[in-house]
């Protein structure tokens, strides 16, 4: 118990950086910015797709947080956002260059997650803007406004520490839940039941990545070297592995939780369907 407060601990405080930078770029858009600044950075957004994947991609697990932040404020679109979602990478990469996993293979499936996101981000928003076309749009939510905290009478400075103390501590909350559940459950036991049910690889990797954890794609990366997953399950729960991003979600667009759960769902099939498609494509 002591090495999962622990452990959980550590990587919540990993995240305190994205987190205050993200709250302090968005109270001061929120702040001191123009309206026609704030209308070029949606216009902007028509290309986030393309460079949410390629940030995604970078080995961290903060940047999922961050464009959740961002879409919350309304200020990247929701393709985008599922495009940073589907290329994080979390601790793949470390894992892998641990265990001196090929060069080739590592960029290989960095590409493959890449192209995906981008792929899917800009259908996604395509769809979304046709759904869309004769509904008012969404405004840009003010943080201080929605919270009531009326942050904004402190300055940008103690506002954006105020949200970020807020977020982390239910982020740590949850986080240890989480990692108590799979500590519980053990391992070696889902190892088994992967092994038992190979075909539905895919399937179940796609779930575990749902996990609002840093910790899912660590388990996928290690079943993965340990030959319990193959390349098209190791992409698939990597697709849906979103960090913690997931958690922030719910706890700061809980007033749109059908949305909230429309991304999961969405995630969850994209997740599925690469698998499929890799495993027949054998690649």
């Amino acid at each position: 118990m002591l090495q999962i407060l622990q452990e959980t601990l550590i990587d919540t405080i990993k995240l305190l950086p994205f987190l205050f930078l993200t709250y302090l770029l968005m109270e001061y858009i929120e702040n001191k910015t123009s309206d026609n600044l704030k209308e070029n950075i949606k216009k902007a957004g028509k290309f986030g797709p393309f460079f949410g994947s390629l940030a995604g991609i970078i080995p961290q697990c903060g940047f999922s947080v961050s464009a959740t932040n961002l879409y919350r404020g309304r200020l990247i679109s929701i393709g985008t956002l599922i495009a940073v979602y589907l290329s994080t990478s979390d601790e793949m990469i470390p894992i892998f260059l641990s265990e001196a996993v090929p060069i080739s293979t590592i960029l290989k499936i960095l590409a493959i997650k890449l192209v995906i996101g981008i792929i899917f981000g800009f259908l996604i928003d395509i769809i979304y803007t046709k759904l869309t076309k004769n509904k008012e749009p969404k405004e840009q939510i003010d943080l201080c406004e929605q919270e009531h905290c009326h942050c904004h009478e402190n300055g940008i400075l103690k506002s954006s520490l105020k949200h970020t103390l807020n977020i982390i501590i239910y982020i740590f909350v949850i986080t240890l839940i989480i990692n108590i559940i799979i500590g519980a459950v053990g391992e070696d036991k889902i190892e088994n039941f992967i092994q038992n049910n190979i075909a539905l690889g895919p399937v179940v990797a796609s779930i575990i990545g749902l996990i609002p954890n840093c910790a899912a794609s660590v388990l996928i990366t290690n079943l993965y070297l340990k030959n319990v997953f193959n390349m098209a399950s190791l992409i698939s729960g990597l697709l849906t592995g979103a960090g913690v991003g997931l958690i922030v979600l719910f706890r700061i667009n809980k007033k749109h939780l059908k949305e909230n759960l429309s991304i999961v769902g969405i995630l969850y099939v994209i997740g599925v369907v690469s698998g499929w498609a890799i495993q027949l494509m054998n690649l």
